[in-house]
């Protein structure tokens, strides 16, 4: 009997990999927002491909903050998900962000976000009071007058303050006033003391005098002043109420009422007024509201002095607050796996934990640990994040279920801690096989026995889980009283999780298959062993009894071998030994392990320049040892700029054959040459690239003719050379100087005479354009000498370019005057002017006879009209004919005047016939003599132009 669980072993363990933060992206928006606006590509920011946003159930973590932003997997964006009015958020804190994580699983990555909120102006200045009432006292006058009775004249000593003003009383008497003469100031001088002396009018003078005491009274003309401008002070978060954070002292000079002084604050925003409270008489300032270091670390607070007049002054306290350790560490699970395979793999990620504390400095520093004796551990993958990572063996029929306590402690004294527990369940993997209650039964039965008696029962137990525990009972084949089956089959190999593809990148001791393999024999006879064929990267591991597992025992590359044919043989131990086998057949299956490999390492092409926009200039080619969409290439081109211009407004390269085609023209004295990358990437997932440099030479074609850079070609006036008669043979008249921008061949220039008053006397040098004598100058030579030399490139097809050179056989210089004052302008250009002014005179001539012909047209044709009008005599109705310029009779038209005509006739005139004679006047009669003077003035006048023209060219 053989006892055989209904599920086939997984063979191979489900895998995870551990990543820290692989990346962080930023943003910046404005606050306010509308809902569903878009944020961000995070899908091309981060380089992920839409596919693996849905395979790995990406999500936002915001922890326990509510979540502004959202994100959508079909398009790989954030979008806004709730209105952000920054204000609410971060209050007066600048920069105010938005921190999140983007988690990805199978396997476990994740991704910092920050958004960055900019402040918008969406709220108007407002003031805290409607309405501020200020008291102002009103200051007595300054004038203090005293009235004293003199006789004849007063003196006042002490009289800086104070004048005297005599006024005459009626009688003898004399009226006195002390005047005041500039204002007093009571902080300098609080009592005045004078005397006032009267003096009479005797010839022994006598006088009498007087002591004033004047005091002068307050006016509140003094502000307080703080003793300090600025203030600082450190208060503890969490202070007690009333705790004084600090005292604020302020003086008045004045005295009274007048330097009471009031202290208040102002101009604090409505939260931090909640905060502080200030004593208004003693400027005391102390806690009122609960200090959180967490809402703000820093505060400003601004103290007004008032004294009873309304003259104020201010100062600042800066309050820096100290933290204390007040707050635990916030454990929040980030990725919650409850449920994990007993042969997971050492280091597969459980769960990712992120860990907060809002404290700072040491207060905030965490660490954590979990319960102890458990194949777990944690592992700090980044600031204030951990994973949670297998660390040994895990067996569900051992334990089947963990729970696991994080507990997590900051730095601070006293150091404050919280806990989070984690429920993980282990489940099932098939690596029990069933085990019989015996080794052997034995039973007996009666003979005789009815058909289907129960004999007896045969039991084995499975410690798997569910299905993988199933046991179903199967009678093997053999005989009875025949041939005994260890003579015909000695090994029976089972194969029983046939797995016909495994990955290239599944690690070491992945298992391939089960193997069972049963001998019936028993002993020496019935132990067997196995092995697979040599030379290839598995092996045979046993399990247990009679159970084999084929796994990996080395790298698999699908580029080196794509298929093995793995032959199981296991053999027994008796005499003779017997033996069976068993072949599988395993592909392997392709991972986008090797990135695109380019045929070169380097490429270089040449193009003619002038060519036309969209030519193939060359192809790159790259392949990949990959299989299937892993191996399809593209090619991309990447960003970079020549000169300042993008590469890509030079070229293009095709994304699938690789073709680089000229976006443009090239021209090669703008641009000789440029260089550029080509990226080819592969379609597998993640994609793997690799990118080459290639250089593109612009070769050079004859497009530029030669330029003369001297001598200079300029029709304002006449340049020539002067070759002296006493010249010998050889004699350098001048250099022609000309370039050409092209380049090689296309550059070279050469220098020919092409025309000459004198062919005999001069020579032109073919490589570098000196004009020399060929001869001795004579008397006989002639003064003006035209030279024209025809510079020419060595290009294909070759260009050229012309210049005159004017020399002068002289030996003084007004002799060449002389002969030059005709030498501006050659024959060519005279020969054109002279065809130019015919043509004009032409066009002239036939304008003035064209302009006759319809004048005298018109006479005649009015001429005709006239003669029809009297020859018409009673024939004809009388129908008005109006010319221009005649009036209408009934005075209804638009001309310009309206003619009355007075008729008188008898009673028997009514058969006659009555005819209106024409009006006209001497205008009229004019118009057509003006017309032809006119006319006849212009063409003497245009005779006369072309005939000044003509003269003044000759």
């Amino acid at each position: 009997l053989r006892a055989q669980s209904e599920k086939k072993r997984e063979d191979k363990s489900r895998r995870y990999c551990i990543y820290s933060a692989l990346g962080q992206v930023s943003y910046s928006i404005p606050e306010e927002m509308a809902k569903g606006s878009l944020v961000g590509n995070i899908a091309q920011d981060l380089g992920l491909d839409l596919k693996r946003l849905k395979s790995g159930k990406a999500r936002i973590y915001t922890g326990d903050s509510a979540e502004y932003i959202e994100l959508n997997k079909e398009r790989g964006v954030l979008l806004i998900k709730e209105r952000i009015d920054r204000e609410a958020l971060c209050g007066q804190t600048t920069p105010c962000a938005l921190h999140f994580q983007i988690i990805l699983e199978n396997p476990m990555e994740f991704f910092s976000v920050t958004i960055e909120i900019t402040d918008i102006n969406d709220n108007t200045p407002s003031f805290k009071k409607s309405m501020i009432v200020f008291r102002i006292s009103e200051a007595p006058a300054i004038d203090l007058d005293v009235g004293i009775n003199g006789l004849q004249s007063y003196k006042l000593k002490s009289t800086d303050n104070f004048n005297l003003k005599f006024k005459n009383q009626p009688g003898d008497g004399k009226n006195v006033e002390m005047v005041l003469k500039k204002p007093l100031d009571r902080e300098k001088q609080h009592d005045i003391k004078l005397v006032l002396t009267a003096i009479d009018g005797g010839d022994l003078q006598l006088s009498g005098s007087i002591e004033i005491h004047i005091t002068v009274l307050d006016v509140n003309d003094n502000a307080p002043v703080f003793l300090q401008s600025v203030y600082k002070a450190t208060v503890t978060e969490n202070a007690p109420k009333y705790t004084v954070v600090s005292t604020v002292s302020a003086t008045d000079p004045d005295e009274g009422i007048n330097s009471k002084i009031v202290y208040s604050i102002a101009n604090m925003h409505d939260d931090d007024q909640q905060l502080f409270g200030i004593n208004q008489d003693t400027g005391q300032v102390t806690v009122v509201g609960i200090i959180d270091f967490e809402n703000a670390r820093n505060y400003e607070i601004s103290v007004q002095a008032s004294d009873h007049g309304g003259l104020t002054d201010s100062c600042k306290i800066i309050v820096d607050v100290i933290d204390i350790n007040d707050n635990k560490p916030v454990i929040n699970i980030m990725s919650k796996t409850n449920v994990i395979a007993e042969n997971s793999a050492s280091e597969t990620v459980v769960t990712m934990i992120n860990v907060q504390d809002h404290d700072s400095g040491e207060n905030g520093e965490v660490h954590c640990s979990i319960n102890e004796n458990i194949p777990f551990t944690l592992r700090s993958t980044n600031a204030n994040f951990f994973s949670l990572v297998t660390d040994g063996d895990l067996d569900r029929e051992r334990e089947s279920e963990y729970n696991i306590s994080v507990t997590c402690a900051d730095e601070g004294v006293p150091s404050l801690s919280s806990s989070v527990t984690l429920s993980l369940q282990i489940s099932d993997v098939n690596d029990n096989a069933p085990v019989f209650d015996k080794s052997s039964y034995e039973a007996s039965v009666q003979e005789n026995n009815t058909p289907g008696l129960s004999i007896f029962t045969v039991r084995a137990r499975d410690a798997d889980f569910n299905q993988n525990a199933r046991v179903s009972y199967i009678l093997e084949d053999s005989s009875v009283n025949g041939v005994p089956v260890s003579s015909l089959v000695s090994v029976m190999i089972n194969i029983m999780s046939k797995t016909n593809v495994i990955a290239e990148n599944s690690a070491s001791e992945t298992v391939v298959t089960m193997i069972n393999v049963q001998d019936l024999d028993s002993g020496e006879n019935g132990k067997v062993k196995c092995s697979v064929n040599e030379n290839i990267p598995f092996t045979l591991r046993s399990t247990n009894a009679n159970f084999f597992s084929l796994v990996t025992d080395g790298d698999l590359d699908r580029e080196r071998e794509s298929e093995y044919n793995i032959s199981v043989t296991c053999a027994d131990e008796g005499v003779p030994s017997l033996s069976s086998s068993v072949t599988l057949s395993l592909q392997i299956s392709d991972v986008n392990d090797n990135a695109p490999v380019f045929d070169k390492s380097s490429y270089e092409a040449s193009v003619q320049e002038n060519n036309t926009p969209g030519l193939s200039i060359f192809t790159v080619r790259a392949r990949d040892a990959d299989f299937n969409q892993n191996a399809r290439v593209s090619y991309i081109l990447e960003d970079s700029s020549v000169n300042g211009v993008p590469v890509s407004s030079l070229v293009s390269v095709s994304a699938d054959s690789g073709v680089i085609h000229a976006v443009r023209s090239f021209d090669y004295e703008q641009i000789k040459d440029f260089q550029f990358r080509v990226k080819a990437q592969d379609g597998g997932s993640p994609p793997l690239s690799s990118n080459v440099s290639v250089k593109i030479m612009i070769q050079d074609q004859n497009d530029n003719a030669p330029q003369v850079l001297y001598p200079v070609q300029s029709g304002a006036s006449v340049v020539a050379e002067i070759v002296p008669r006493s010249a010998d043979v050889g004699y350098l008249v001048t250099k022609v100087v000309a370039v050409d921008v092209d380049s090689g061949q296309n550059a070279w220039l050469s220098y020919k005479l092409q025309k000459a008053t004198d062919r005999a006397l001069f020579e032109v040098g073919l490589q570098n354009g000196e004009i020399r004598t060929v001869r001795q100058v004579t008397d006989k030579d002639a003064v003006k000498q035209r030279l024209t030399v025809v510079v020419e490139d060595n290009g294909q097809p070759s260009r050229s370019a012309t210049v005159n050179v004017n020399v002068a056989v002289a030996d003084s210089f007004p002799e060449v005057l002389s002969e030059f004052t005709d030498f501006t302008h050659d024959k060519d250009y005279n020969d054109n002017l002279t065809f130019y002014l015919v043509l004009a005179l032409a066009v002239v001539s036939f304008l003035f006879i064209v302009s006759i012909i319809a004048i005298l047209s018109v006479k005649c044709y009015r001429w005709r009209r006239e003669r029809m009008f009297y020859k018409s005599g009673a024939n004809l109705p009388v129908i008005p004919y109006y010319p221009p310029l005649y009036a209408d009779v009934g005075g209804t038209g638009t001309l310009q005047h309206v003619y009355n005509y007075e008729v008188c006739r008898t009673t028997d005139s009514r058969k006659s016939d009555l005819k209106y004679g024409r009006p006209c006047s001497e205008s009229i009669i004019s118009l057509d003599s003006i017309s032809l003077f006119c006319t006849t003035f212009i063409y003497i006048f245009i005779l006369i132009y072309i005939s000044f023209f003509i003269s003044l060219f000759n």
